[in-house]
């Protein structure tokens, strides 16, 4: 659920995405990260948010080059940042909808 919502995040966000010196919109970045989420969960490498950026969504499995977000009228930040923040509002949003 996290990890769907993360990729929303980045889609919807208006941001780039860059990998391997090219950026990308958010729809061409979701599909990507999508194709190696699914990969590390066929091989059981994922089970948290956490785990998925760590391990395919913060370098190039190519290149080993860290991937990039770039937002409008920001500095382009290394995806692992910029996506561990989006987790903390993602989880804060929810806790703060869920009834108590």
């Amino acid at each position: 659920m996290d990890i769907d919502a993360l990729l929303t995040r980045l889609q919807t966000s208006g941001c780039e995405f860059n990998r391997n010196g090219s950026w990308y919109a958010g729809a061409e970045a979701r599909a990507h990260l999508l194709k190696k989420l699914e990969h590390l969960e066929g091989k059981d490498m994922v089970s948290t948010a956490e785990q998925f950026i760590e391990r395919g969504a913060s370098t190039s499995s190519m290149s080993g080059k860290a991937y990039l977000v770039r937002c409008p009228r920001k500095a382009p930040v290394e995806s692992a940042v910029w996506l561990k923040a989006e987790l903390q509002q993602v989880r804060a949003a929810r806790a703060a909808s869920s009834p108590r």
